[in-house]
């Protein structure tokens, strides 16, 4: 199979028997569409005997150094206290660290911290009854 159409067509023509040209040219056309695709990339569902060792070799890459550094592993006091609870005070590399204390972030709104308009609507009836507000 090629990247052009036409040629996919003549193909498809003397190879297969295919009942109706409008079959055929929709294989044609889906068979050119796949090939587009396989050009830029791996394609689900196709195995290539080139995409395989390809991705054969990216999986038994082994890094020189690992991402996951385990040499200190620093944990909060209530992690501390968990792992103590679990009977694992010994593990190697576990390091207490103190809390960072972190302001809380900004409300973003329009407002809203008073008394807004549905509060106001809920509690109308009773002050048009003459009823005093105790909170």
């Amino acid at each position: 199979m090629t990247l052009d159409f036409h040629t996919n067509k003549k193909i498809l023509e003397e190879v297969a028997i295919i009942p109706s040209k409008r079959l055929r040219n929709k294989i044609a056309g889906f068979s050119t569409h796949l090939m587009k695709r396989i050009q830029k990339g791996p394609v689900r569902g196709i195995s290539l005997k080139l995409q395989e060792e390809e991705r054969e070799r990216r999986m038994d890459f082994v890094p020189a150094e690992s991402a996951i550094k385990t040499d200190s592993i620093a944990v909060d006091p209530e992690t501390i206290e968990m792992l103590a609870a679990l009977g694992m005070t010994d593990l190697p590399g576990v390091v207490k660290a103190e809390p960072e204390i972190v302001a809380p972030a900004p409300a973003f709104s329009r407002g809203g911290g008073g008394l807004g308009r549905s509060f106001f609507r809920s509690h109308s009836l009773l002050w048009a009854q003459g009823e005093a507000w105790s909170g």
